[in-house]
């Protein structure tokens, strides 16, 4: 530990589970106090003097309002929050109902909106802070069946560059951080609900040229740079974190090639 967090105050939403946890653990490692919102409960052994769980429906304004003031009001002030809750379903355009569009919405996009918003009185009051917002490589592209998926997270890197360029006089940083094939409780059952999972997680194996897939404690190690002051002079900008997976391209089953020459 070297402590780079250390007086800093932190919400993170979501933060009881999968990449949540990992930039939980990170944060209070490094010496922050951290905030989980979200609405249930995270597990027991997370929470001490130092992480607190406030409870919040992060798809209701009024909630959030007072998730932040309550946050505030317990720890004395806000340096640092990260927009990590999110929601995935897989649907084509025309299989998903507007309902179905406008959940995605909401919790992807508005609710970091909304917080953020919230947060930035209080960042203002302390001379600055950092916003860290978790993206995805599927802002960037997409799998099939995530239209409203890839985008929320598009609109979330968007939103990153503009609240960067807004709020940069005011020492108010922006930065997001998209993940690729993260380990997770999530993805083990969406990888063990595949007919042949077994080869489906060799093949996603060979798809990352660092041979593993991530861990949420590698998304937090990110974040705890970004909420830190050694990136003082880094905002508005898309942090890729995938094992390289985005800059692998396919390789089609030639057969034995000889190079010519």
């Amino acid at each position: 530990m070297t402590d780079r967090l250390a007086g800093k105050i932190a919400i993170v939403t979501g933060g009881g589970r999968g990449i949540g946890e990992g930039i939980t653990q990170r944060f209070a490692e490094e010496g922050a106090r951290i905030a989980i919102v979200q609405r249930n409960s995270p597990p027991e052994r997370i929470l001490n003097d130092q992480v607190i769980y406030v409870k919040a429906d992060i798809s209701n304004s009024q909630d959030i309002a007072a998730a932040v003031q309550t946050v505030v009001e317990r720890f004395g002030g806000l340096d640092i929050l990260v927009n990590n809750a999110g929601i995935m379903f897989e649907k084509t355009v025309e299989e998903m109902t507007e309902a179905d569009w406008d959940e995605m919405m909401d919790i992807n996009l508005k609710a970091p909106f909304l917080l953020t918003k919230s947060a930035i009185p209080h960042f203002r009051k302390r001379g600055g802070g950092s916003i860290i917002n978790i993206g995805s490589v599927e802002g960037l592209a997409s799998n099939p069946k995530h239209p409203a998926y890839s985008a929320s997270k598009a609109g979330i890197h968007g939103f990153t560059a503009a609240v960067a360029v807004d709020h940069g006089h005011e020492g108010i940083r922006c930065n997001a951080i998209a993940p690729g094939w993260i380990n997770s409780d999530l993805t083990n059952i969406y990888l063990d609900s595949m007919a042949d999972s077994a080869r489906v997680r060799r093949e996603l194996l060979t798809m990352h040229p660092v041979g593993r897939l991530g861990d949420p404690r590698d998304v937090g190690n990110l974040a705890v740079w970004l909420g830190s002051d050694e990136s003082a002079f880094v905002t508005g900008q898309v942090h890729v974190i995938d094992g390289g997976r985005t800059k692998k391209l396919p390789n089609p089953n030639f057969g034995t090639v000889t190079a010519a020459g």
